[in-house]
């Protein structure tokens, strides 16, 4: 039998994670106590309609019933019959809050309104589950087709160290470094094409305005030096646990040398394999 517990911050997208785990066939449930997973199990086994796989979402909204699910996991990991695995689901702080304000819904843990000090409370909770998870997905730059591709990938063929995703985003320093951002790169060392008057008014995604930064030689030197580095990185962020890289390519305004090299190493990391999201949070 396959079991799944989607768990992770509230506001992050277990409830389409469960939509996607019950449209592909698993038995879902929502907010079960941990305690009656195992009774699930049990019956499960001993039905004529036998089920083989089944998806249980659990998470802080179990208040006492929570502190169970390590009891739980033990179990279903000692189980030679049983497929079990841990699907954590998470998303950056100024993601949550916007998708509590968004939707006008009360966080588990408050009445009133969500705020960075409460998310933190549910990570804290939640560290121990996290770190004994078997997959990790943010969706903070992840839309909700993109979180279904992502689930396809790990769940239906298998290929978990194939998905590891990389979130590349353009900003301008005059408005502030991207809070979710693991890695920051500042692309002021390299020529403004603000200042060329035929390029002043474009933006990096402008085929001109790529070129003018491309063929500068220290761009060159830079890209293919980042590409070795994170190239290098990346396994060993996998062997600990985490599927994803925000990097963050910033220039003076947001418009022209962060765009173009944002896109650049976005190219570069698709053919190679990696699923890749862009942002130009300025454009």
């Amino acid at each position: 039998m396959k079991i799944v517990i989607v768990t992770g911050l509230s506001g992050a997208g277990k409830t389409h994670a469960a939509d996607w785990f019950e449209d592909h066939g698993f038995y879902c449930v929502d907010n079960m106590p941990p305690s009656l997973i195992m009774n699930f199990v049990e019956l499960a086994s001993l039905s004529k309609s036998k089920i083989e796989k089944a998806a249980f979402v659990v998470d802080i909204r179990g208040g006492s019933f929570f502190k169970d699910l390590s009891d739980c996991i033990v179990k279903l990991r000692n189980m030679e019959d049983v497929d079990f695995k841990i699907l954590f689901i998470e998303a950056s702080d100024a993601t949550l809050i916007k998708r509590y304000n968004e939707t006008r819904r009360n966080h588990p843990l408050t009445t009133g309104a969500t705020t960075a000090a409460i998310i933190q409370r549910e990570r804290e909770s939640l560290a121990e589950l996290r770190a004994n998870a078997d997959y990790i997905i943010d969706t903070t730059h992840v839309k909700v087709a993109g979180l279904n591709q992502e689930l396809q990938r790990i769940f239906d063929n298998g290929e978990s160290e194939s998905n590891f995703i990389i979130n590349i985003a353009s900003f301008g320093y005059k408005y502030g470094i991207p809070a979710e951002a693991d890695l920051v790169f500042d692309m002021r060392f390299i020529p403004n094409p603000y200042y060329v008057p035929s390029l002043k008014k474009l933006t990096g995604n402008n085929k001109r305005v790529a070129h003018y930064v491309m063929k500068q030689k220290v761009t060159g030197v830079f890209v293919a030096q980042l590409h070795d580095m994170i190239n290098g990185m990346i396994p060993y962020y996998i062997k600990e646990g985490k599927y994803h890289l925000n990097i963050a390519f910033g220039c003076t305004g947001g418009q022209h040398r962060s765009v173009a090299t944002a896109n650049k190493m976005a190219e570069i990391f698709k053919e190679d394999g990696y699923r890749v999201t862009v942002e130009h949070r300025q454009l």
